[in-house]
């Protein structure tokens, strides 16, 4: 159906009185139809023309406003697919930048200054723990941690040294295998100082 290009409801009815109507008037006058009479026919016939053409006018709005509609429904889900596309693209390029630099991104730890130096006891003790052995909590001690931290100083713990065994033999071992003996006190020997320092220290060396 032709496209209606101009608003009905504006249309104004023509003159059929004028002298440009007078054939269609002249079709239409007979013994029983006067000229007045013609003349309202024929605007009897434009109106019920204009009527109609006023119904597929609303229709025709009707049908551009869906289309309207939909064209706009569609331009907003093209929108947002290439808005997601986006987001979607620079989250890769994070991933990847993180991935690529993974050290830049490593997220700070809320710890602050420690209160006590960090525990380090002798490389023999640590081996000890290391093998689920029986370890004198006199190394925890204040004395025990001051010895280990003198033999470290002189001796390294991967040089080798001459040592007797217990079955009187001498043999060459690493300086960490090798304990001062005569200064290790029992368990049960510790004075309660000793004990409370040690103890704290141990828990946390085999944590």
């Amino acid at each position: 159906m032709p496209r209606i290009r101009n608003d009905p409801n504006l249309n104004i009815c023509l003159d059929y009185a004028s002298v440009p109507f007078a054939a269609a008037r002249n079709q239409i006058i007979n013994e029983n139809v006067s000229e007045v009479q013609a003349v309202q026919i024929l605007q009897n016939i434009w109106e019920v023309a204009n009527d109609v053409e006023k119904v597929l006018w609303r229709e025709q709005l009707e049908v551009d406003r869906e289309q309207l509609q939909q064209q706009r429904l569609l331009q907003e889900e093209q929108e947002d697919r290439l808005e997601q596309e986006k987001l979607e693209e620079e989250e890769t390029a994070r991933k990847e930048e993180r991935k690529k630099h993974k050290h830049k991104y490593m997220p700070i730890q809320a710890t602050g200054i420690p209160d006590e130096p960090s525990i380090t006891p002798s490389a023999y003790t640590t081996r000890k723990l290391d093998k689920g052995k029986y370890v004198e909590l006199w190394y925890f001690t204040n004395d025990g941690l001051d010895e280990a931290l003198t033999k470290k100083a002189i001796v390294d713990n991967d040089a080798m040294v001459l040592s007797t065994l217990a079955d009187g033999s001498t043999a060459w071992i690493t300086a960490a295998s090798v304990r001062n003996a005569s200064s290790v006190i029992n368990d049960e020997d510790l004075t309660f100082e000793d004990f409370c320092q040690a103890c704290p220290r141990f828990i946390t060396a085999i944590e």
